[in-house]
C-alpha cells in the first residue's frame, strides 16, 4: 500500500464546475467533477460497472446493472438504472438513504487516445444542496466524490490491494476533514463562477 499516492495528488486533477440542467424530476443543478483517468476507456467502463470491481476502491455494490435494473451502494445510496450504453454513459437514480427525493448521477467516459480516458462525473439535484460553507459547518455533497475517484485512479493505476475497500480503508476522520477543507475551497470557486454566470437557483 505504500504505492498508493496520497489524495492530495488530486486535488489539481479535478476539475469542478457547476452547471443547470433537466432531470426526471424537474430543473436541477448539476456539480461536475472531470478527470484524465490513466487507462484504455473499456478497462475504465469495467472498472465502474463491476461490482467486484467497484468494491475494489469505493463501497459494495449490488443489483442487476442493466437499463431499467435497480442497484445499491452498500449504506450509500440506491435507486434505478436510468441509461447503461458501453462503453460511454451509466445514468443513475440516486437516492441517499436520508433523503427521499432522488439526486441523478451520470458518468460520462470518452476515450483520449487508446491509454487514457476522460471522465466526467455529474451529481444533479433539484433540491438546493450545493453548497460549501469554508468554515467546516458544512460541505457540499459533492466533495464526497472526490475520495472515491481518487481511489479509481489508484485502482487502475494497479497500486491498491486486491480486496475490497472495506477491508483495507482505514477512515482517518482529522485526515478526511482536512482533505474536505481543501475540496471546500475549489468547489466554492465553482459555485461562485456558477453565481456570476447567473445560474443561482
Amino acid at each position: 500500500m505504500n504505492d498508493i499516492a496520497n489524495q492530495d495528488a488530486s486535488l489539481r486533477a479535478v476539475q469542478r464546475r457547476l452547471t443547470s440542467t433537466q432531470t426526471d424530476h424537474g430543473p436541477a443543478t448539476a456539480a461536475v467533477l472531470r478527470r484524465r483517468l490513466e487507462a484504455p476507456i473499456q478497462d475504465v467502463w469495467a472498472a465502474v460497472t463491476t461490482p467486484n470491481r467497484v468494491d475494489r476502491y469505493f463501497l459494495p455494490l449490488s443489483g442487476d446493472l442493466r437499463d431499467g435494473g435497480r442497484y445499491a451502494f452498500e449504506g450509500q445510496a440506491s435507486g434505478r438504472i436510468l441509461a447503461c450504453v458501453a462503453p460511454n454513459l451509466l445514468r443513475l437514480e440516486w437516492v441517499p438513504p436520508d433523503r427521499g427525493e432522488a439526486d441523478q448521477v451520470e458518468v460520462r467516459l470518452t476515450a483520449d487516445g487508446d491509454d487514457a480516458t476522460w471522465l466526467e462525473l455529474e451529481h444533479a439535484s433539484v433540491a438546493d444542496v450545493f453548497h460549501t460553507d469554508l468554515s467546516g459547518a458544512r460541505f457540499s455533497p459533492v466533495i464526497g466524490w472526490e475520495g472515491p475517484l481518487h481511489y479509481l485512479g489508484e485502482y487502475l493505476r494497479g497500486v491498491l490491494p486486491d480486496r475490497p475497500s472495506t477491508e483495507w480503508y482505514v477512515l482517518d476522520e482529522v485526515e478526511e476533514l482536512r482533505l474536505a477543507t481543501l475540496r471546500a475551497a475549489e468547489w466554492a470557486t465553482a459555485e461562485a463562477a456558477y453565481a456570476d454566470s447567473g445560474g443561482s437557483r
